[in-house]
């Protein structure tokens, strides 16, 4: 069985916080989903990991 294709790749990443970073605000966090949307969060790094349904 063949693997998946990924639905986004590291460039897709590095440019949406790269993005947020030049706009002057920190990156929290970057979620990705099963349909690959990426979701920047703005802020402070979480303390704690929340864990997603693909632990």
């Amino acid at each position: 069985m063949a693997n998946p294709r990924a639905t986004f790749k590291q460039v897709d990443v590095t440019r949406a916080a790269k993005g947020v970073i030049a706009a002057g605000l920190p990156v929290g966090r970057v979620e990705i989903d099963r349909n690959g949307k990426i979701v920047v969060l703005v802020g402070e790094a979480a303390a704690q990991v929340e864990k997603n349904d693909w632990d």
